[in-house]
């Protein structure tokens, strides 16, 4: 079973023929005082050089009540009604613990998975894309102009230099119009 490095969007489920007492210590990551992982029992038997256990489900079928492991597929797991329906009765006939593994698991790393005891291969299953949904652009200007029509001419632009010469212009007219009023009040 191949893994790509580009590898995404797909969930492999497998069937855990243990136990209930002997999932605990399958599922267990056992590390050294450096935290570097020295026994994976769940890795070793898939088989992978890297997993990331964020990415991986290990769950008794019993738990999902009223939903079920084709309930799950479409609505936990995002696959497409269409894949699951193809599988929906053996994957309802399922019974017991299943491990999901996602494509996230593997990091981007390329390998090559061997399962082996005490999983079982169930499938592979390709996660649904959402759609993109293209809605219409409610600006006026986003709407276009008919082909064969003008454009308004647009407003002529203010020049900043004009605007400063006035600026300059206007404070001495002010300050003789403000002169002249204190001389005009000074005198009555």
């Amino acid at each position: 079973m191949r893994v790509s490095a580009s590898e995404h969007g797909l969930v492999r489920l497998f069937a855990v023929d243990l136990p209930s007492d002997e999932i605990d210590v399958f599922r267990e990551v056992v590390t050294d005082r450096d935290g570097n992982t020295t026994a994976w029992p769940l890795a070793e038997a898939l088989g992978a050089t890297e997993l990331d256990d964020d990415f991986v489900e290990l769950f008794n079928v019993n738990d999902l009540e009223g939903l079920g492991l084709p309930g799950y597929m479409i609505q936990g797991l995002g696959v497409s009604d269409r894949d699951v329906a193809e599988d929906a009765t053996r994957l309802s006939a399922q019974r017991g613990w299943v491990l999901v593994v996602l494509s996230s698991a593997f990091g981007r790393t390329a390998q090559t998975l061997a399962p082996r005891q005490p999983l079982r291969w169930l499938g592979t299953y390709k996660e649904e894309r959402t759609r993109a949904r293209y809605e219409p652009l409610s600006s006026a200007a986003a709407t276009g102009a008919p082909i064969g029509t003008t454009p308004p001419p647009a407003a002529p632009a203010s020049n900043p230099y004009k605007t400063v010469l006035l600026a300059i212009l206007a404070l001495p007219a002010a300050a003789l119009v403000l002169g002249l009023l204190f001389l005009w009040s000074s005198s009555q």
